[in-house]
């Protein structure tokens, strides 16, 4: 092999295995609306687009289409963009955005990361669930939470039932279903889209933020979605051995459920996770877009 073949082939494999850090102030369509504190947040975070390659086996190819936020750019915008607790971020390995949105974009959404190496899950209980049976439950589930919800501070939260109905694609091993929510009074319903990459080793995860409202877009942007996240080789589904990995003590209701703590040890996902997503992480803080929206010259 020659060395201008050599040279050729590595800066091909560079360019489509590494992510490529964007300049706030280029990348963002938006950003000279800002005054100077939104400028000043959207400077200190590194928008990442190409190829991610996370350390828990994960493949992302963004496709020009979305941009990635590592763990720490993630923590910024879910606690001092969008107003959430120090501890929303504790599970987020990052977050994706729609190139056409910047993070602080009055009209947004996301998508929050996580990896749960819970085991492999056995997807054989998938072609029986009754989804209709399954929602009642939760239903109910949701609604015998919301006495200790109140005393914990948190509104009630009420199960409209599904935004999306649940879908599992046996052949790809992905898993996706939104439900709506109501939290206390809100006229505005809060939108859970989840989608679910079964690995060898556990649940890769995608959870959208957004509102119902913004149902429609998100729907169409599901395939493209579907498409950016494989797991690298050795972590596949297809990679499990019976003799030496874990499998996972729920299967793909149980996934759908958030039943995942009585079994495994760790905390009760579905209600947990509403607790600390729910209200807020939604619903950027009103105060905050005060200072940080808006043209140049009405930021004094």
């Amino acid at each position: 092999m020659s060395k201008t073949v050599f040279w050729l082939g590595l800066a091909l494999a560079l360019s489509t295995s590494s992510a490529v850090a964007e300049k706030s102030s280029d990348f963002f369509k938006d950003y000279a609306q800002y005054n100077d504190t939104g400028k000043a947040f959207l400077d200190k975070i590194d928008p990442k687009t190409g190829v991610v390659d996370l350390a828990e086996g994960v493949h992302l190819d963004l496709k020009g289409k979305f941009y990635f936020l590592d763990k720490k750019d993630s923590a910024a915008v879910l606690t001092e963009a969008w107003g959430n607790p120090p501890d929303a971020s504790a599970d987020a390995v990052g977050m994706i955005f729609p190139v056409n949105y910047d993070p602080i974009a009055q009209d947004n959404w996301g998508i929050e990361l996580r990896w749960e190496k819970i085991g492999h899950v056995d997807d054989s209980d998938a072609a029986s669930i009754d989804y209709d049976d399954l929602l009642r439950s939760m239903q109910a589930d949701t609604l015998s939470n919301n006495d200790q919800r109140t005393k914990d501070g948190f509104p009630p939260v009420t199960l409209i039932g599904w935004a999306s109905p649940p879908v599992y694609d046996a052949v790809n091993k992905r898993l996706h279903w939104a439900k709506e929510l109501q939290f206390g009074n809100d006229a505005v319903h809060t939108l859970n889209y989840d989608v679910r990459f079964l690995g060898r080793e556990g649940v890769f995860v995608m959870s959208y933020i957004a509102t119902v409202k913004q149902l429609p877009e998100i729907k169409q942007s599901l395939n493209e979605v579907l498409d950016l996240a494989t797991f690298n080789a050795g972590k596949k589904y297809v990679d499990f051995q019976p003799d030496l990995d874990t499998v996972a003590a729920v299967g793909v209701g149980g996934l759908i459920a958030g039943k995942l703590a009585a079994k495994a040890g760790l905390l009760a996902v579905a209600l947990v996770a509403l607790k600390k997503f729910g209200v807020i992480l939604l619903v950027p803080l009103a105060g905050l877009w005060r200072l940080i929206r808006g043209k140049k010259d009405a930021s004094s």
